[in-house]
């Protein structure tokens, strides 16, 4: 059960308190969205450009790329894919 303010001035305040928690948590919420989306673009791209390349991805190299959220490492990755000539010029043996 929760506590119901009785006076005005405390009904303005624990409103706009819960207004401006809601405000922060939805901008937490979209900048956890946007980076999540940096990072699954990132790995897409890595694996594409391999996939462009001709150069072939075991099973287990395409799971790690997917997995990964670290989007620095992703963009090594990347710019190794762009000169590689097998999957492990990228990864690493």
């Amino acid at each position: 059960m929760e506590y119901e303010w009785q006076s005005d001035f405390a009904k303005k305040y624990v409103g706009i308190g819960r207004e401006e928690g809601r405000e922060e948590g939805l901008e937490e919420g979209r900048e956890k969205g946007l980076e999540e989306g940096r990072v699954q673009a990132q790995s897409r791209a890595v694996l594409e450009v391999l996939r462009a390349r001709g150069i072939e991805v075991s099973e287990r190299q395409r799971e790690v790329v997917l997995s990964c959220e670290d989007l620095d490492r992703l963009r090594v990755w990347l710019v190794r894919a762009a000169t590689a000539e097998d999957a492990t010029d990228v990864f690493g043996r």
